[in-house]
């Protein structure tokens, strides 16, 4: 084919000339390098999908944790509120028959209830004139005051140990 150089070209680009001699290529041999380069982007981009992904996992994961963890400390905050409620209408409920049994308590000790339930239950009677015995005492007080017989013993002691030391240094 005759080439045409003096061919005038509109484009702004040169023409390509075709080299006179094209190798033969192998159709059995591959290209490593491409080959090499395109495994290797793909296994990187592989290997960063995957770990954009575990990283998801684990943010989800965490975040499901701590909701969980916050979930079950409020479930527990409020059985131990129903808990305190519970025993505290209990101990309502306790002290208002606590009082009831303080009124009843009261209403039974008056004298008249006790000399009855003492005659009936019992079986006691009042005294009479004839059963009562009288004891004549001395005019004299048999009663001392124990306070005082020790403070004056333990003062008259420490002024006497006081006294027996001086006299012991000058012996």
């Amino acid at each position: 084919m005759p080439r045409n150089y003096n061919r005038y070209q509109y484009e702004t680009s040169p023409r390509k000339l075709k080299p006179e001699y094209t190798p033969a290529k192998n159709p059995y041999k591959q290209k490593k390098t491409t080959i090499n380069k395109n495994e290797n982007q793909k296994k990187k981009n592989t290997i960063k999908n995957k770990n954009k992904k575990a990283k998801t996992i684990m943010y989800i994961a965490l975040a499901f944790s701590i909701l969980f963890t916050i979930s079950y400390r409020n479930a527990q905050i409020d059985e131990n509120f129903s808990e305190v409620q519970d025993l505290k209408k209990e101990l309502a409920l306790l002290e208002k028959e606590n009082e009831q049994l303080e009124v009843s308590i009261e209403s039974n000790l008056n004298l008249s209830n006790l000399e009855e339930q003492a005659r009936d239950l019992l079986g006691m009677h009042k005294l009479t004139s004839k059963q009562t015995i009288y004891v004549d005492l001395p005019k004299s007080d048999y009663i001392q005051s124990s306070a005082e017989k020790i403070v004056m013993e333990e003062e008259g002691l420490s002024f006497k140990s006081l006294f027996e030391t001086i006299t012991n240094l000058f012996k």
